[in-house]
């Protein structure tokens, strides 16, 4: 053997490579990622060196509970039979203490695994209730139907770091003791939690003082509270459900380190209460997706997103509303949904997306001009309108922002495609950094005057995107193909 291969650093690097495809999703490269165990488990039976780490590797990331069961010499015929069923334990009988010991031959091995069936729990009764089967597991995956299953407190490690549960569950209580070093929690959507499941979600939080990144339903102000005060906390995602929010008299404490915060909500109102009483002074990024915003709301939400304490920090402001049947009662006016001009000290801005169903967002050239100057950095910018208003935005005001902003790559605007106001032919500049450029549902005319436009100042643009299922928009697009390749052609010339 080679004098390097004894260099434990060195070893584990080489089989570091073996290992890239074993890490792969079960459903991606399947061949690869067989070829890789195969290679594991053959490096493995090398040599005493190589039994250890190769090992390590091989059990680091398991799906299930079968590969563990089939060392037990009983069940191996069962699991690894070519007519094998994933119903297979029914009716088998439990490990006994010798077989228990035979399943938990490896189990100190795995890193993360992936359970999504209890239809095999029965076969571990043997197994006390305080046991701890993965004493090194990092990652733990539970997507199992039952949620009160009693089996989940055998999986829970005190080096358990990711944890994601697809409901509550009554194991939740002990989270905080049993799993200190938690670094990631995510309890999937829920419906409408009741009041004994809202009191152990809270309860649940205020345990954990190491996490990092949270997403779970909607919490108590107790459990908010908590949060406003961990200081490792960097990312909060919020989904569906009631909220227990209910207290209007209260300040929270900074949110000091959160960079990312994310609400998934059937409404927005707690969602505005939660941002009136907080700040987040190194936030990053904001996203909401909201199935039901009236008018009121979203100004209400506008303007407490913009007094949140996040004007130098924040990059990306992502708002999805999806109420297709809107407020019958409420018309908005002229100056309604005045996002832009709330969110113009966000000089660190880059990128920006606004889509409602029922409601436009205003902006005009002036306006249009001071976010443009206020956002150099911008990259992406959507502002949809569903909504078919004559648009306010000129080509000569978009191409004054565009001077303003030159790494701007996508952009979705509502245009004046009627009335032009600019000749391509006498303009020196062109913004080459825009590549996705969307219309909407503009109007147009002059087709080719607008492809002459667009070839000559967006050389990055080759087709323009919009909203009509039949639009001399294509022809604009027809007209671009044309001028490309005459430009090709006479460039070969």
């Amino acid at each position: 053997m080679h004098q390097a291969l004894l260099v434990p650093e060195v070893l584990l690097d080489i089989f570091a490579h073996v290992n890239e495809s074993v890490d792969l999703p079960s459903d991606d490269s399947s061949c690869d990622r067989l070829l890789s165990q195969q290679s594991l488990a053959s490096l493995a039976t090398t040599c005493k060196t190589f039994y250890e780490p190769a090992m390590d590797l091989l059990w680091a990331n398991i799906d299930e509970l079968e590969p563990l069961l089939g060392c037990v010499t009983r069940l191996h015929p069962l699991i690894y039979c070519s007519e094998a069923e994933p119903s297979w334990s029914e009716g088998i009988e439990p490990l006994s203490e010798n077989e228990a010991r035979q399943f938990l031959r490896h189990a100190f091995r795995v890193r993360s695994i992936d359970i999504s069936s209890d239809r095999n729990f029965h076969l571990l009764t043997v197994f006390p209730t305080e046991t701890c089967m993965f004493p090194r597991l990092q990652s733990l995956l539970w997507q199992v139907e039952t949620p009160n299953n009693i089996y989940l407190h055998l999986f829970l490690s005190n080096t358990l770091l990711f944890f994601y549960l697809s409901a509550i569950h009554p194991a939740l209580k002990s989270i905080g003791t049993r799993c200190a070093s938690l670094e990631a929690l995510t309890i999937g959507d829920a419906k409408d939690l009741t009041a004994d499941e809202s009191f152990l979600l809270s309860e649940t939080i205020r345990s954990c003082t190491q996490l990092k990144h949270l997403g779970c339903p909607p919490l108590a102000w107790e459990a908010w509270n908590h949060l406003s005060n961990l200081p490792t906390l960097l990312k909060l995602e919020i989904g569906s459900g009631n909220w227990p929010l209910d207290r209007h008299d209260f300040k929270f404490a900074p949110f000091l380190n959160v960079t990312i915060l994310n609400f998934y909500v059937q409404t927005a109102s707690h969602t505005i209460t939660t941002l009136e009483c907080s700040e987040f002074p190194s936030l990053q990024q904001f996203k909401m997706h909201v199935q039901v915003m009236p008018f009121a709301q979203a100004e209400q939400l506008f303007r407490a997103l913009s007094q949140c304490n996040a004007g130098h920090t924040l990059e990306y402001i992502v708002i999805f509303s999806f109420d297709s049947d809107g407020d019958s009662d409420e018309e908005p006016s002229d100056n309604s949904l005045t996002a832009i001009a709330q969110f113009l000290h966000f000089t660190q801005l880059r990128t920006l997306g606004l889509v409602f169903e029922n409601y436009p967002v205003y902006l005009d050239n002036d306006l249009l001009l001071k976010a443009m100057s206020s956002w150099p950095n911008i990259r992406y910018m959507t502002l949809a309108n569903h909504q078919l208003r004559l648009p306010t935005i000129t080509f000569r005001a978009l191409f004054d922002g565009l001077r303003l902003c030159p790494h701007l790559d996508s952009l979705q605007l509502h245009i004046d495609a009627i009335n032009i106001d600019i000749d391509p032919e006498t303009e020196s500049f062109q913004h080459t950094s825009l590549q996705k450029f969307n219309v909407g549902f503009s109007n147009i005319e002059d087709v080719e005057a607008i492809a002459r436009i667009i070839f000559l100042m967006l050389p990055g643009v080759e087709q323009v995107k919009h909203g009509h299922e039949h639009n001399n928009w294509d022809k604009v697009n027809q007209h671009l193909k044309h001028l490309r390749s005459s430009a090709d052609l006479g460039h070969h010339i």
